[in-house]
């Protein structure tokens, strides 16, 4: 049985900005963690869309492989002036022919080889479109199964913040120096972190469920995604990037369909031109028991149908198809600009909140807890300095997901590599 698409280096997703993605895994986990480049791989070697749109190649070399075969000779055999009178009473008169004829299609063999050759490059490049589509939306599972990994270790870092609030509560309150209601409170800020983590838990489990899915798992062996923290993308021109649209498969295709509607064009005019047929016989007169070699050629004559509304048809096709791929050029140019202006302002965000904000808040919230053990912050101080504290952490993850994300768009509409894999700095997230 014909296997499925395999890979054809095709796209740099592979660039996805993971630091650690690659890294091992510690004993006794590894098969519990996925990696990038590991998922990619499954999903353009068993991707059940790609293994069916394999079949469609199998089933266009055979339309190729008919279009090559010619007409097959007739042989005919024909009996006259049998059962008839006087002289031609029975066989005595009869003459009989045995012939063997040919159909000439005049070019039209090799039209429909033209074709059928052109289609099979046509779906060669729907076969690369496929495996870029696939690999995306790999990349993009991946990448949401990550942010919800990460959101959940940060939820589960706002349960432990408010373990410890409990704890520090419970002593004070103890301790007569705050009243009952803080614990009260406490606690309950407790159970909606405890709440948060178990939102991010599972959405975790379904977004991994839905990348084992590209390859045709429902039921995957692992359990998070191999990888500690997302590199932030090196920004670049936007010059290059344009360069580099015209690799996309899809403008690609216009080219491999022009040569197919260029071939159904020559077809259509080939079609023009009536078959003609010719046949050799050798004829047998019972009469005298002699034999003779006939000859026979027929040529239809095309004094109306010479398949105008064809060859018309095939001719605006070829036209449309110039105009399509301009069309589709500068919608895709559009599409590039909008998702490289997100791409710089996603670093910026990244950026400010990774290097700008996020030290000031963590900063913040030890200072506000050394104040509040020394008495001199309450309880509503302390809280709102770690509710900041796990936003701004909550946000710098989203913004260095989202720059990753656009990456992956761009990258799919180049279908190029783009920048090398950052690495994000060591606790900077």
């Amino acid at each position: 049985m014909w296997g499925p698409l395999t890979p054809k280096t095709p796209i740099a997703l592979a660039c996805l900005l993971f630091a650690g993605a690659g890294q091992a895994e510690a004993p006794g986990t590894a098969s519990e963690a996925i990696g990038f480049e590991e998922a990619i791989a499954r999903t353009l070697d068993r991707n059940p869309r790609l293994v069916a749109f394999g079949y469609q190649l199998v089933a266009q070399e055979g339309r190729l492989q008919q279009a090559a075969l010619g007409r097959n000779p007739e042989l005919n055999f024909m009996v006259e002036n049998v059962a008839g009178t006087g002289a031609f009473d029975g066989v005595n008169g009869s003459e009989s022919t045995l012939s063997l004829a040919w159909i000439l299609e005049r070019g039209k063999r090799q039209g429909r080889i033209d074709v059928q050759q052109a289609g099979l490059s046509l779906l060669e490049l729907d076969a690369d479109i496929h495996r870029l589509d696939a690999a995306a939306a790999t990349a993009r599972f991946y990448l949401e199964s990550f942010a919800n990994q990460l959101l959940s270790e940060t939820a589960g870092e706002g349960v432990q913040l408010a373990e410890d609030t409990v704890l520090a509560v419970r002593t004070r309150v103890e301790a007569g120096r705050s009243p009952a209601a803080e614990l009260a409170r406490a606690e309950a800020r407790l159970a909606e972190q405890l709440l948060v983590r178990e939102d991010y838990e599972h959405r975790l489990r379904t977004s991994l469920r839905q990348l084992a899915a590209q390859w045709g798992d429902t039921d995957p062996a692992f359990t998070r995604i191999a990888a500690s923290q997302p590199g932030i993308p090196e920004p670049m021109a936007y010059g290059p990037l344009i360069a580099r649209l015209d690799e996309n498969p899809a403008l690609k295709r216009f080219v491999s369909e022009r040569r197919l509607r260029e071939a159904e064009l020559r077809l259509a005019e080939t079609r023009a031109k009536p078959n003609w047929r010719i046949a050799a016989a050798v004829r047998h007169f019972e009469i005298s028991d002699d034999q003779a070699f006939v000859a026979d050629i027929t040529i239809p004559l095309p004094t109306r149908n010479k398949n105008q509304g064809q060859i018309a048809v095939a001719r605006a096709s070829l036209e449309a198809n110039a105009a399509e791929r301009r069309a589709a050029r500068i919608d895709l140019e559009t599409r590039l600009y909008a998702l490289y202006q997100e791409f710089l302002h996603g670093l910026h965000v990244a950026h400010s909140l990774r290097d700008d904000v996020l030290p000031k808040v963590e900063t913040a919230l030890r200072e506000t807890r050394s104040a509040y053990d020394a008495g001199r912050y309450g309880f509503v101080e302390l809280t709102s300095a770690q509710d900041e504290a796990l936003a701004v952490r909550t946000a710098a993850v989203i913004a260095a997901i989202e720059a990753n994300r656009n990456l992956i768009e761009i990258e799919r509409l180049t279908g190029t590599a783009i920048a090398a894999p950052a690495v994000a700095r060591r606790g900077a997230l």
